[in-house]
């Protein structure tokens, strides 16, 4: 049986990551308060805010601002999305 975790993003018991998404004490947090579903929502998120800004992950200040991006979209707070995304027809 997967583990669960009380998903800080949905406010409910959801199924858990299967490791720390990151190292040390925040991946750590994350993993013990994250669901996988959330998560996935946010690499999702995180990857268009990286493609149509045209961010460089080499950038520190890059980094700090995905960092404070992902703790408001797991929080439920405004985050910033990406400016023209226009989502696939099925």
């Amino acid at each position: 049986m997967s583990r669960t975790v009380h998903c800080r993003k949905y406010n409910e018991e959801l199924e858990g990551l299967d490791f720390p998404p990151m190292p040390g004490q925040k991946g750590q947090d994350l993993f013990e308060t994250v669901s996988k579903k959330a998560w996935q929502e946010w690499q999702a998120q995180q990857t268009m805010l990286i493609n149509e800004k045209h961010l460089s992950l080499m950038d520190p200040n890059t980094r700090k601002y995905l960092q404070a991006q992902m703790e408001n979209f797991l929080d439920n707070q405004p985050f910033d999305k990406a400016e023209g995304y226009v989502p696939p027809e099925k």
